[in-house]
């Protein structure tokens, strides 16, 4: 199974192409969307509409992972990730592909064990999941792998309870 998971953003979303096979995780791809805060908004949401929708075509994943806005102490902040995200939405709904979002909690209790889990952490097991030879050195990126790797945890889990039932 492969997935595109996305830490949404307008100046910097993080992307990662992550399949399984066999148990076995591998980033095919990741990396961050930038786009410059003097552009007009419209066009931030448009490059960002673009590059996901390349990475689609691409990579031809099987779902996208997004995470959930959650808390913002910034409403603006808020505002402008919603505006990310729903053209992220868009971009799935458009390719017809499934789109799966997670809380920031559940991302940490997915990948690191435990909800509260520190960003330092995360970026850790994230790195040992995927074997990298160092961490991410962008957040939004590691954030996007996490996602992935979260939704492909929960694909394992809702399988081996499947599997379980006679």
């Amino acid at each position: 199974m492969r997935i595109l998971g996305i830490d949404p953003g307008v100046a910097i979303t993080g992307y990662a192409v992550i399949e399984v096979n066999n148990g076995v995780f591998n980033c095919l791809q990741s990396g961050c969307i930038r786009t410059g805060k003097d552009e007009q908004p419209a066009l931030r949401l448009k490059a960002i509409y673009d590059q996901v929708l390349n990475l689609i075509k691409e990579y031809k994943p099987q779902g996208v992972a997004v995470e959930k806005i959650f808390f913002s102490k910034n409403v603006r902040t808020a505002f402008q990730v919603g505006e990310a995200r729903g053209v992220i939405m868009l971009v799935a709904a458009n390719q017809n592909i499934s789109l799966f979002e997670y809380t920031p909690l559940q991302v940490k209790q997915a990948v690191a064990g435990y909800g509260k889990a520190e960003k330092q952490q995360v970026q850790k097991m994230v790195r040992m999941l995927l074997k990298l030879n160092k961490e991410p050195a962008v957040d939004d990126e590691a954030d996007a792998m996490a996602v992935a790797l979260c939704h492909l945890q929960c694909c394992r889990w809702h399988e081996a309870v499947k599997g379980g039932r006679p």
